[in-house]
């Protein structure tokens, strides 16, 4: 079901005519005929306006929600490393150097394990 024609039903079933509709909604009565039929030019301040009206302004925030966009985290998903490489550089101070600690002896920083 297109977003319009969910808009007129829930309209409907909270029983509110087009006329109380539009008036709550601070648009004319044509601009609510044309969200409720999809209308790709009413303005997205009217869809949220609508929304509050019916009690669901939730659903305008949550419309893409980064975490329920399936098709954006399937996107970040792709776009992952295969693998990571670590870079190899110049070691630094007090790096593992694979060896085994002599017992007694101290490494650079005096202290010895």
């Amino acid at each position: 079901m297109a977003l319009g024609a969910n808009i007129k039903t829930a309209r409907l079933k909270r029983r509110i005519s087009v006329k109380d509709f539009a008036e709550r909604a601070s648009v004319s009565e044509r601009t609510i005929i044309r969200l409720e039929k999809g209308d790709d030019g009413v303005s997205i301040g009217t869809l949220a306006m609508a929304c509050l009206v019916l009690g669901e302004i939730e659903s305008v925030s949550t419309l893409l929600d980064p975490g329920s966009d399936e098709v954006g985290l399937l996107l970040d998903r792709e776009a992952l490393p295969k693998r990571i490489d670590r870079k190899r550089g110049p070691r630094q101070p007090g790096a593992r150097t694979g060896k085994p600690a002599l017992p007694g002896v101290d490494d650079d920083e005096g202290v010895g394990f």
